[in-house]
């Protein structure tokens, strides 16, 4: 998938080597546009929509690859048809909807768990054993980091989401090889690295650091307080993260502060694979299309 200035193209091969699009305008309500413009909450209002508008174009992914296991005829509709945001006849407003919303409930209920549970596991085991809450901290989140790896190494054993997580390599790979200014051949786009500053898996390792500096800030007398501090800073946190993510982007290029985004870069090495010649040519066809479609536009998001 790839998020244009005016579109959002995502590109799959079915069984019978076709590849099809569905293809989404981005539009959002003024509301939306006005407070996707204030810092800190940017970032939130950002995480939301993004995470709507993902589960609907991997929705789609899912069920071609349904249809072509169940060995059932036909591709999606042609291009007209899913620029309208309707990838398939089945597909009603009320459907999208439906999976919006499951994409954000599920984001927000896997942050829940991941913030409440390091903490409830650090209390247990060294809530007597110290008075510094800074060192509390750091014991959380290093607790949160590990079983965050440990959930991404897990995962990615299993062969749908390694495939997932090659083509989210591929992606990377394109955007790279774009913004080097190479012609985006399957052979040159190989050549180029799986990692990618602005990619957002170094939004979840920078939402770890930070929390642990704004959780800093506060004590708490029992469990259950030290839980829903945590969870009622969680927005904030959240916020701050993307801003931290926006200036770590900005430097990448300089020396000494690019080592900023590290921390992301190395998450990378889970979250995404290298990818095969097929799917580097799926992903050159998307991007093609998106930029098709956006006019050319150069503004290119990574996902």
């Amino acid at each position: 998938m790839f998020a244009g200035k005016n579109v959002n193209v995502t590109a799959v091969r079915r069984k019978n080597d076709e590849i099809v699009f569905y293809e989404v305008p981005k539009t959002s309500a003024n509301w939306v546009r006005s407070l996707k413009k204030i810092p800190l909450i940017r970032g939130v209002v950002g995480i939301a929509e993004s995470s709507a508008k993902g589960s609907q174009h991997l929705n789609f992914s899912i069920e071609a690859y349904a249809e072509d296991e169940a060995g059932e005829e036909g591709a999606a509709k042609d291009s007209k048809q899913a620029a309208s945001g309707e990838p398939k006849s089945g597909w009603s407003l009320s459907m999208l909807f439906g999976v919006a919303i499951a994409g954000i409930i599920s984001f927000v209920v896997g942050k829940v768990v991941f913030t409440a549970v390091p903490a409830i596991v650090e209390e247990l085991l060294f809530g007597k054993a110290f008075e510094n809450v800074i060192v509390h901290n750091f014991i959380e989140g290093a607790i949160k980091i590990l079983f965050l790896l440990t959930y991404l190494y897990v995962i990615s054993m299993t062969p749908l989401i390694k495939r997932l997580f090659q083509y989210h390599g591929a992606e990377h790979k394109v955007i790279s090889a774009y913004e080097a200014g190479v012609e985006l051949t399957v052979s040159n786009v190989q050549k180029f690295t799986r990692l990618h500053y602005r990619c957002g898996s170094s939004f979840i390792i920078l939402s770890v650091i930070v929390g642990v500096i704004v959780y800093s800030f506060f004590t708490w007398d029992s469990l259950w307080e030290r839980v829903y501090i945590r969870l009622l800073l969680l927005p904030l946190v959240l916020g701050l993260s993307y801003e931290v993510l926006r200036f770590t982007n900005a430097l990448r290029d300089t020396p000494v502060l690019r080592y900023l985004g590290y921390p992301g870069l190395w998450l990378q090495l889970l979250t995404t694979k290298e990818p095969t010649d097929d799917q580097v040519a799926v992903s050159i066809a998307s991007f093609n299309r998106m930029r098709e479609l956006d006019g050319q536009s150069a503004a290119v998001k990574v996902v």
